[in-house]
């Protein structure tokens, strides 16, 4: 690609929205030209605003941007949102009816019938939705959305075993990072040395999502995938990574061997593992006792891959499995920017291409 395509950020000061920043500050195919926060924010330096987190510096060009009010018109052909969920409904939607095409990390549009909820080696072609909803809703721009941060790694995880087997049944407990929780999140004296068995709409999301993303299109409309889901979601004092502690069933009984093999087997499209942030494999398998972890595996694939372990038979169900991903990056941002390579690659967005009314 000889042009980067301009993009912006909505909700830029926020742990996420720092994550899309820090990832597209050097990213190949898209130039980030403009940020975004909250109205008493705007006319402000991003760098002198902004408790920046991130482990990598924040680069000078950005810390110097001015940031923006979240309305249209913004430079930027794609807008990747992190605005808080409770007010993001009417500000993307503003966007997409400018024109802007944007991509949601918030829950706010992930169940609606035509909105795209992705995970580009899974459900790339629930991309067609997008013209199922600019016919409905009559605006010349789109909202996609990227899992909520658990599901992305869980559903991940579980779709070559659904593509090869057919889940039924699946029991599903989280031990979720607190950088989930955004920052400041949860108190010290509440997380440290403790676990907080309750994450609010966490175990919902699981449930539907999971059967949305693994579900198929037909007819214009995604027919969520015909599973039970059990899910319990606890918070634990780990800063980034999200695990899952999974055991699933299906209609016949299914081996580790099968299973390992169908997860070594599993690829994306040859489009979508060409996109920069793809890795290759999406999915890695650890035979080790003791792995994954945190500690030593979260960042595999630059932080997009998928660790699955401990791979083994379940007296009550089928299989049994840990799944661990990068909340901030596969759960979150570097999910989002995936999926923006892939409207690129499907050729949905183009260079020179700009949001809303010229600025």
């Amino acid at each position: 690609m000889t042009q980067k395509i301009p993009v912006a950020v909505l909700g830029a000061t926020g742990t996420v929205g720092q994550k899309f920043v820090s990832l597209l500050a050097e990213h190949p195919w898209f130039d980030l030209v403009a940020l975004a926060a909250s109205s008493a924010s705007a006319g402000r330096r991003y760098g002198e605003l902004v408790r920046w987190r991130d482990s990598a510096p924040l680069p000078q060009r950005l810390g110097e941007m001015v940031l923006r009010e979240c309305a249209p018109p913004l430079p930027g052909a794609i807008v990747f949102s992190a605005v808080d969920a409770d007010v993001a409904g009417p500000i993307e939607q503003s966007f997409a009816g400018a024109g802007a095409v944007v991509i949601t990390n918030t829950r706010t549009h992930r169940l609606d019938p035509d909105v795209p909820l992705l995970i580009p080696e899974v459900n790339a072609d629930h991309l067609a939705l997008l013209d199922c909803q600019r016919e409905s809703r009559g605006w010349p721009g789109a909202i996609l959305a990227n899992p909520n941060c658990s599901t992305a790694a869980i559903a991940l995880a579980l779709a070559p075993l659904h593509r090869a087997f057919g889940i039924e049944r699946m029991f599903v407990s989280t031990l979720q990072a607190v950088s989930g929780a955004g920052y400041p999140g949860v108190p010290s004296l509440d997380i440290l040395g403790n676990v907080i068995p309750y994450i609010g709409g966490e175990e919902e999301k699981i449930d539907r999502e999971s059967r949305k993303i693994l579900g198929k299109l037909e007819s214009g409309a995604v027919e969520p995938a015909d599973f039970s889901v059990s899910a319990h979601t606890n918070r634990v004092a780990v800063v980034d990574g999200h695990m899952a502690t999974i055991s699933v069933g299906f209609a016949t009984r299914v081996e580790p061997d099968a299973a390992a093999r169908a997860i070594r087997e599993f690829r994306p499209s040859r489009t979508v593992a060409a996109l920069p942030s793809t890795p290759n494999p999406p999915i890695e398998l650890d035979e080790r006792a003791d792995r994954p972890q945190p500690r030593l595996d979260l960042d595999r694939g630059r932080g997009m891959a998928v660790t699955v372990g401990r791979l083994r038979p379940c007296p009550v169900l089928d299989l049994r499995m840990v799944v661990l991903g990068h909340n901030t990056i596969r759960g979150a941002a570097g999910q989002g920017i995936q999926i923006g390579e892939l409207l690129v690659a499907e050729g949905r967005v183009a260079p020179g291409v700009r949001s809303g009314r010229a600025t």
